[in-house]
């Protein structure tokens, strides 16, 4: 069994930063993708950002210069630093980790 939980997620004004985390365990001892992902109400599921063990990483354009996606393999844990937030910001972010999802965290971002 493995389990996916995301954290750090809550209110900020435009302009902001969040910091999100991810902490997977159970039976894998160590994932290999990881990446965030994000839903606003009426919209699909989007990819955020992803990182693969290797170190390479990949950012939705809208993000891009933005936010920062960084892991911890020891801890089997992915971040998501989220700097100059804007509204359209705001969205459940979920994480996911080798086809596994977090519950979510909400991020709403006030103008």
């Amino acid at each position: 069994q493995v389990h996916v939980v995301e954290s750090g997620g809550g209110l900020v004004q435009a302009g902001g930063s969040l910091r999100l985390s991810c902490a997977g365990s159970g039976s894998i001892v160590r994932f290999n993708a990881m990446g965030w992902y994000r839903q606003a109400p009426g919209k699909q599921r989007e990819l955020v950002a992803g990182t693969i063990s290797g170190g390479n990483t990949n950012y939705a354009d809208s993000v891009k210069g933005r936010f920062t996606i960084s892991r911890d393999n020891a801890k089997n844990t992915v971040y998501l630093q989220m700097n100059s937030l804007k509204s359209e910001d705001t969205a459940v972010y979920y994480c996911w980790m080798d086809g596994y999802w977090g519950r979510g965290t909400q991020v709403t971002v006030s103008p």
